[in-house]
């Protein structure tokens, strides 16, 4: 693992660097020219799955950007498709799942599926490559959070509304509860296996939560995705788009280092609500990094201005890089970031 004096791990622990941490989601592949070179003839699952691939595409950003942090490059699927479970990621339009699960029977047969045989030896196999050459930089591993998995699998693909996911819940709650606690189990094992390994942090991604309502969110969520990171060895980040009505459980009781936001809210207001005692990360909009350099600037100026309202931060953006970005444009912020000393301290 990383050593501790490293400036991500020192803002997850509350601390704060003389430089602002950055690392960026999806920093690891469509907008670098290197990956999508690489990627040429392999599907995205198989490059995943591929360890050399995949942690020669998780060192890319690396290089190039000089980022705080690696964030391993898989997928939230990827979890699912060690349980033996028919996905693909369909591009332009995300994971499609042949067989649904929408019935109790479905439940039945997916959760018959213990997730501690899993065999994620791919997965440890490519993170020991890439700590290898990472040093003292440390490596995000992540995970889907239950809802976010549960969406696709009962969905069958991406979704706005996600209501069959929402159905369900009401509908049949036991085969709701019973589908969320596998999912979390899964979710888990895979973190496990990916700090195994040597990842020194974990991101749980619960990118549609923002679908639910906080009441549902609270009931419904929040005790699986608990279950998926209490007291894992190592600094939790947790990180929701649309969450900004039900943030303050975004902290999961307190078990989580970091709480990631989106770009809807200003990070002075996202600390008003989460308190003095957890680290916040985020949270440029994506949008922006399309805009003329001048106005970027700005705008990453003010992000990490109103970051200072916490304990400490981690500049990220508040969503995904989006694959038409210049790689340049995320260079430069991590410049810019880090010639701003003593703005972290």
């Amino acid at each position: 693992m990383a050593a501790t004096h490293s400036p991500m791990l020192r803002a997850l622990a509350g601390d704060r660097p003389e430089q602002t941490p950055v690392w960026f989601m999806r920093q690891a592949g469509r907008s670098l020219p290197e990956y999508r070179e690489l990627r040429v003839g392999t599907r995205m699952l198989d490059a995943c799955l591929t360890p050399e691939l995949a942690a020669e595409i998780t060192l890319q950003p690396v290089r190039r950007h000089k980022v705080d942090a690696a964030v391993f490059f898989s997928d939230i699927v990827i979890p699912l498709r060690l349980a033996g479970v028919e996905v693909e990621i369909e591009p332009g339009r995300g994971p499609v799942f042949a067989n649904p699960v929408r019935t109790r029977a479905d439940v039945d047969r997916i959760t018959a599926i213990d997730p501690a045989d899993l065999d994620h030896e791919a997965i440890t196999a490519a993170i020991r490559i890439i700590t290898a050459e990472l040093g003292d930089t440390p490596l995000v591993g992540f995970a889907g959070a239950p809802f976010t998995l549960a969406a696709y699998l009962i969905e069958g693909g991406p979704s706005k509304e996600h209501l069959r996911a929402r159905a369900m819940m009401h509908a049949d709650p036991e085969s709701w509860n019973r589908l969320a606690d596998w999912l979390s189990r899964v979710s888990r094992r895979f973190l496990e296996a990916q700090i195994d390994a040597g990842a020194s942090a974990v991101q749980l991604f619960d990118s549609w939560a923002g679908s639910l309502n906080p009441d549902d969110y609270r009931a419904h969520i929040a005790p699986h995705s608990k279950a998926s990171v209490i007291d894992l060895p190592v600094p939790v980040i947790h990180f929701g788009v649309g969450t900004g009505p039900f943030l303050g459980d975004m902290r999961l009781d307190g078990i989580t280092s970091a709480v990631g936001v989106d770009w809807r809210m200003p990070l002075d207001e996202a600390a008003a609500i989460l308190g003095p005692d957890v680290t916040l990360q985020g949270n440029i909009d994506p949008a922006l990094l399309q805009a003329p350099w001048e106005i970027l600037e700005k705008h990453v100026l003010e992000v990490l201005r109103r970051g200072r309202s916490a304990r400490a931060h981690i500049l990220n953006l508040g969503h995904g890089v989006p694959p038409e970005t210049d790689p340049d444009q995320l260079t430069r912020i991590v410049e810019l970031a880090h010639a701003q000393q003593g703005l972290g301290a």
